[in-house]
């Protein structure tokens, strides 16, 4: 058995590519973090790393942002991960109100978005809604994001998902990404991400 000798074209898949999407991660602050009661803080922040590292590995733009600094900078070991990337601090809850963000978001030339922030029910909710009506494709990374509540969470996720979000998970996005085994170039990533949310088990 063997692949087709040609990929379909990456610009213009449906499904998502290195080429086509772009990754979005918002307000990943100290305080954020701490409120979330959704799922583990622990898995959250370790699942959302995954994703960033599965970015950074198959060279996706990645679109950072904070909201009122005040509340501490993106988190250390998420920041890591992401190097030097800028950051767009803003005032406005929602980040499709902020000149600056859209701008990057727009200057990426996807339309397929990759979408994590903290809240789920507003910092992820409101720009995915407002990406939605402008015509972008919006894939929330539900086991990456979360909520003051795990109802909040929920709730949040089918108004998105009812506006028509394409939820994801970790798994599931970088299995999207790398879609043949041939591709052996980020055959690692794929593997490493998927032993970080347990679809795999670590060789010994």
């Amino acid at each position: 058995m063997s692949s087709y000798p040609t990929i379909r074209d990456p610009k213009n898949d449906h499904l998502l590519t290195p080429e086509n999407s772009a990754l979005v991660i918002i307000d990943y602050q100290p305080v954020q973090v701490n409120s979330i009661n959704s799922m583990p803080r622990a898995e959250l922040i370790e699942n959302i790393v995954t994703v960033a590292k599965v970015a950074v590995g198959y060279k996706l733009p990645i679109i950072l942002s904070t909201v009122n600094k005040k509340n501490g900078d993106t988190i250390k070991v998420l920041r890591d991960v992401l190097g030097n990337i800028p950051s767009y601090e803003r005032t406005a809850i929602n980040s499709w109100e902020d000149k600056e963000f859209v701008e990057a978001v727009k200057k990426t030339g996807r339309k397929k978005l990759i979408m994590t922030a903290l809240w789920t029910e507003v910092c992820l909710s409101l720009p995915t809604l407002d990406a939605l009506h402008e015509g972008y494709e919006v894939y929330p990374v539900v086991d990456a994001v979360g909520g003051t509540s795990e109802i909040a969470h929920k709730v949040a996720l089918k108004r998105m998902a009812q506006a028509g979000a394409r939820l994801t998970t970790v798994a599931q996005f970088v299995c999207e990404l790398q879609r043949d085994w041939n591709r052996a170039k980020t055959v690692p990533v794929m593997v490493d991400a998927l032993v970080s949310v347990g679809a795999f088990l670590k060789s010994e």
